[in-house]
């Protein structure tokens, strides 16, 4: 305001730069500099650029055929950003892949609780549903993590001493998968009849919905009609949905009851189960961990020596056990998760619908938006904003978080479809697992510093996110696994 109250010029919204140039031509144009010419990264900063603005009209992905409109207003800075999660402005309805919804035959022919408003009454039952069931396990979480996560690190050290490599991916898509089924419901998915094939199924029904939003690195002259035109058949991937909804139906008995006593039809509340345990948790560990590990592996011996001296320190104080006491205290394995988690969210794509007209606030201006208008952000431009990380905002600082000055950071870091000093309610759509998700990010840290004091991997990147294949390992030399390693 100016000493006449009226709002300063930069303060007058105004309207929102960027183009959609010509119908279908454009948005076909613009999904080629998406997937091959740019890259996700380069298309979204190319426009920045061009417009002068980070909040910018344009097109994104699939587009033609698949989405109806390609249309958006990207919100893409940390200032902007947060109004795709205040859901008195926007409506979350039908947008949690985008521009595009998978067919309902790929969830039992309802719409799951990740495509619901929370103003539909369904919304708060579902959600209710999981915070119940992760409270009722929540004793399970670290020594299944514990358990599981031995076992593939010591096959890691098998496959090194035989090649002198190991794919982390491959071991944690199967792990993982382990890991949740026994976790949300003590029942391992490879005893069920399920046996082996659960990661598979999983990973083709994953790809059912999301490869509108993939490249799987194929000549565009086949990708292009193939993945980014149309829908792939559900019918394809239909006996593989069933044998994973009837390991859900055997084993998350005690979940479904309760669903019921929410009001949930029972077998709504176990499409929805199998939705956030396999597109969420399951899709999400298959991302979240090997970027975690390759972010850390890249940090270097330095960083990792002081890793293992608080995680060892840590667990000694709490009787050699690793508790979630313990846990709490180890402030810089925290941060170096927070870290990772910043610079790569497992989901990378935001929407919201404005509900009514909008001022959208960037740093540098205001931006008047219509009723009615998508709204969409590239979370990797916003949680990189240089205005809020300064001159390291693209580079993994492992202790960016540690101290008074680093937690009041800590409300920029969104991955979770919420600032990360907020929490999940029936309410919003903040994810229902966030805390979960850190508490694994930590855990995988921990196992790994406690059993190494050093290792070495090399990173690329796969299908949906970075890949990573360890190189080599350095056995703990202090600490209780280095006690064990020396008795062996």
């Amino acid at each position: 305001m100016n000493q006449s109250g009226m709002a300063s010029p930069s303060r007058v919204p105004r309207e929102v730069p960027g183009s959609y140039g010509l119908p279908y031509v454009s948005a076909i144009r613009d999904r080629l500099d998406f997937y091959y010419n740019q890259g996700q990264d380069k298309y979204f900063e190319s426009r920045v650029e061009k417009y002068g603005s980070t909040v910018v009209r344009i097109n994104v992905p699939p587009g033609p055929f698949m989405a109806r409109d390609p249309r958006v207003v990207a919100v893409l800075d940390a200032k902007s950003f947060p109004v795709l999660f205040d859901v008195t402005k926007v409506e979350k309805k039908d947008l949690f892949t985008g521009t595009y919804m998978p067919s309902t035959s790929l969830t039992g022919g309802y719409r799951v609780c990740s495509y619901l408003d929370p103003a539909e009454p369904t919304h708060a039952k579902v959600k209710q549903m999981l915070f119940s069931l992760l409270s009722s396990r929540k004793d399970a979480f670290i020594p299944a993590f514990r358990t599981h996560f031995s076992s593939l690190l010591a096959t890691v050290e098998s496959q090194l001493a035989l090649s002198g490599k190991s794919d982390f991916n491959a071991l944690n898509d199967a792990t993982s998968f382990e890991f949740i089924g026994d976790a949300y419901f003590g029942v391992l998915p490879s005893a069920s009849e399920l046996g082996t094939t659960g990661p598979t199924k999983a990973a083709k029904w994953l790809i059912w919905q999301l490869h509108p939003l993939v490249t799987l690195g194929l000549p565009r002259i086949l990708e292009e009609p193939l993945l980014h035109s149309f829908h792939l058949p559900p019918f394809l991937v239909s006996s593989d949905y069933k044998a994973l909804y009837k390991y859900f139906s055997a084993a998350a008995t005690k979940a479904l009851d309760a669903a019921e006593t929410l009001g949930l039809n029972r077998e709504e509340a176990c499409h929805n189960l199998l939705f956030a345990t396999v597109f969420n948790s399951y899709g999400g560990l298959k991302v979240l961990l090997p970027g975690i590990l390759s972010r850390v592996a890249g940090a270097g011996e330095k960083f990792h020596q002081r890793l293992a001296a608080e995680i060892r320190g840590a667990v000694a104080d709490a009787g050699g056990k690793v508790t979630m006491a313990a846990l709490e205290k180890m402030e810089l394995t925290k941060s170096a998760v927070w870290e990772a988690l910043r610079l790569d969210p497992p989901v990378k794509f935001q929407y919201g619908r404005a509900k009514t007209d909008l001022d959208i606030e960037s740093h540098d201006a205001v931006f008047a938006v219509k009723k009615g208008e998508m709204l969409f952000g590239y979370q990797p431009c916003d949680t990189r904003d240089p205005r809020v990380f300064g001159p390291t905002a693209a580079e993994y600082v492992g202790d960016r978080f540690v101290g008074e000055e680093g937690s009041k950071l800590l409300q920029y870091v969104y991955w979770s479809n919420g600032r990360e000093t907020e929490s999940p309610s029936v309410g919003n759509k903040q994810c229902p697992g966030k805390n979960l998700v850190v508490l694994v990010g930590r855990l995988l840290v921990v196992e790994l510093f406690l059993r190494y004091d050093t290792f070495t991997a090399g990173v690329g990147t796969e299908l949906l996110g970075t890949k990573v294949e360890f190189s080599a390992v350095t056995k703990a030399t202090s600490g209780p696994e280095a006690v064990s390693n020396q008795q062996h």
